[in-house]
């Protein structure tokens, strides 16, 4: 069934414009996302912002920790579909590979193998085609770093692109989990829209519209004493304005409550993705705020007036209403069994239709991925 969160391609194929992860509690829905918040580092960033003798920042799972790590990523640059394979072990490089793809079949770009001899030897196996890096010098790419960070850091031309996709990719997890709320992302955000005046404005619209009984946000700059150093520095500081007929007076976001103070930092991390194309990963989307805000969030991502670069979301919550927003194709269910997580989209679920009542059948236990109390 076609819907307005689709994004149709041009071979009748088709990729959604939101995804909702849901499961119980330590199921494995952070698991399932953080795989595209570290693949958006190690492309982009890897080769300058890791020492060479320090391991790759992912855990496998603590049962299986010799074995092999695979990551996939199909997506689109420029018009084209590309795909990204990436092999790990002990957290290093054991192959990545960029191929294209070319009628029904994908093409290599590049591909490079660390093969380990009996001897312990270890040998670099490396092609490409279309791709003016030295082969010499990806030969010389040391283990835990990302051939297209490297290249990108010696101007190659062809690794521009896959970079700024993976740099496009905005997300609140890390090596540990999500992110968890403090002043420090209140003052991070600040700074953000201090920079830029549109994004503010964009930000108090959506603000607005949330009924938090907010008509403006002001950005301040007031010096204070770094609590390490003791020197005098300057920071970013935001008050939500609040007027009605009664009166106006502005209020520190640090004194607001949790839900707005979560609702101010999440759209300065989605408005820049809508505004400029890219992927928001976010975990725990619904964290402090109320079921009913969940659908106008989406909503952004829905309309071109407000995605007009087909920006995507990948969020995970515990919010099962969401189930009346998306259809089955844009809902992944995350459970977890004998310590291993699986997963399942719902269009793979035989027998359900595109007319059932999604939230009803998961709120009864037909869908599973709820908890077993």
């Amino acid at each position: 069934m076609q819907s307005s969160f689709d994004i149709n391609l041009a071979d009748d194929e088709r990729v959604n414009k939101a995804v909702a992860v849901i499961g119980p509690n330590g199921a494995g829905k952070t698991q399932f996302i953080k795989p595209l918040a570290f693949l958006s580092w190690f492309i982009s960033s890897s080769f300058l912002n890791l020492e060479p003798d320090v391991k790759l920042p992912y855990r496998p799972h603590l049962l299986n920790e010799q074995a092999l790590t695979t990551f996939v990523l199909r997506f689109i640059v420029n018009g084209e579909q590309y795909k990204y394979s990436l092999t790990l072990k002990d957290r290093q490089v054991v192959s990545e590979a960029l191929y294209k793809k070319t009628s029904r079949l994908y093409s290599f770009i590049f591909v490079r193998e660390f093969v380990e001899a009996r001897s312990g030897e270890v040998k670099v196996n490396y092609k490409q085609r279309d791709f003016s890096f030295s082969p010499k010098k990806a030969r010389e790419i040391r283990r835990n770093a990302s051939l297209l960070s490297a290249a990108y850091s010696f101007d190659v031309p062809e690794a521009l692109a896959f970079v700024k996709f993976a740099q496009s990719i905005r997300h609140n997890v890390h090596v540990y989990g999500r992110f968890h709320y403090d002043d420090n992302a209140l003052i991070g955000s600040a700074h953000d829209l201090l920079d830029d005046e549109d994004l503010r404005k964009r930000v108090v619209e959506c603000l607005s519209r949330l009924d938090l009984g907010m008509t403006d946000v002001v950005i301040r700059k007031e010096k204070v004493f770094a609590k390490e150093s003791g020197e005098e520095q300057e920071i970013a500081v935001p008050y939500g304005v609040h007027q009605s007929e009664q009166g106006r007076f502005e209020l520190r976001f640090r004194e607001e409550s949790s839900g707005t103070k979560s609702a101010f930092v999440l759209l300065t991390s989605l408005i820049p993705v809508l505004v400029h194309g890219g992927i928001a990963v976010i975990d725990e989307l619904d964290n402090d705020l109320h079921p009913h805000m969940l659908p106008h969030l989406l909503d952004l991502f829905r309309y071109e007036t407000t995605n007009p670069h087909n920006a995507q979301i990948v969020f995970s919550c515990h919010t099962p209403e969401i189930l009346n927003v998306l259809q089955k194709h844009q809902v992944y269910l995350v459970e977890k069994a004998a310590l291993n997580s699986e997963s399942w989209r719902l269009d793979d679920v035989a027998g359900l239709r595109a007319d059932d009542n999604l939230y009803a059948k998961y709120m009864a236990g037909a869908l599973e991925a709820v908890p077993n109390l």
